[in-house]
């Protein structure tokens, strides 16, 4: 089948296999993910459909933010194509009925860790951030708690709303105990600083990474107005013919964003170009 095909229809993902959890040594009646003894990884298990023979260049679109809002987070389920993949904020409660639509319709799914930001600590991330000026076992404690919140998703993101987690992510050290974590766990991460790059030659081998290319609603830099996002969606196409594939971040559900992106989305293959979940971008880790 085309990928235009599954990226419309929204193919059914996976639900959470319990091979793939095992209980938190921290958290009484969480569940942490793990590699199957089989050898499956969850990025690979909940990741959305692609035809790897398609070789047009790829656009995947990540929204941060889901669940704070419900009622944005459901539209936006409804409203876009199932190649779009969703950041799911670890601070939302009631997830169930939104993560199994949000499956059900095809969209992958990925857990938003709360980690220190530029401008902290007028810039909250909340009580369970990630910080520079914790230890890594108590950071360890903090990041065991985000990925138990629920199960089913193919990674992680340092994206919580528009927090991007600067701070925390120019701490070599800490980043570097995250990075170990989640590749022995069989998640990928998506640095959501634009134009990012991995840091320290060892870890380029061990995690599946990418950073976005873009934030497609940056009120900062653009304002982020109807015709600001469509400019920004337009530059996102631009760095995906010249890169191969490019990511475009969305902060929060917004009902303009949503539509914008909804409007935009409709085109896209008659441009050259396809939709794809943020799995089908990033990097790859080496074999050994």
């Amino acid at each position: 089948m085309p990928v235009a095909d599954i990226s419309a229809r929204g193919r059914a993902l996976a639900r959470p296999d319990a091979a793939l959890l095992e209980p938190a040594p921290h958290i009484p009646g969480g569940f942490l993910p793990r590699i199957a003894r089989d050898g499956r990884t969850p990025m690979q298990v909940y990741a959305a459909g692609f035809d790897a023979q398609d070789h047009r260049p790829r656009v995947a679109i990540l929204i941060a933010g889901v669940g704070m809002n419900v009622a944005e987070s459901a539209a936006a389920v409804e409203k876009l194509p199932g190649a779009v993949s969703l950041a799911v904020s670890p601070y939302a409660n009631r997830l169930d009925d939104l993560l199994d639509h949000a499956r059900n319709a095809g969209h992958e799914l990925l857990i938003s860790l709360p980690m220190e930001p530029a401008g902290y600590p007028l810039n909250d991330p909340g009580h369970h951030a990630l910080l520079t000026g914790a230890s890594m076992s108590e950071n360890a404690q903090r990041l065991e708690w985000a990925i138990t919140r629920f199960s089913g998703f193919v990674g992680a993101t340092g994206a919580l709303g528009t927090l991007r987690g600067e701070r925390f992510a120019a701490s070599l050290g800490q980043m570097a105990s995250l990075f170990d974590t989640l590749a022995e766990r069989g998640l990928l991460y998506v640095d959501p600083r634009p134009n990012a790059r991995l840091i320290g030659g060892a870890r380029q081998s061990a995690i599946a990474y990418r950073g976005v290319d873009l934030v497609v609603d940056d009120v900062a830099a653009n304002g982020a107005g109807a015709e600001a996002i469509d400019a920004a969606l337009a530059r996102l196409e631009k760095l995906a013919q010249g890169r191969g594939a490019a990511i475009g971040l969305v902060s929060q559900p917004s009902p303009l964003v949503v539509d914008r992106l909804g409007v935009w989305a409709v085109g896209l293959a008659e441009r050259g170009l396809a939709l794809a979940p943020v799995s089908a971008v990033v990097q790859m880790p080496q074999a050994p």
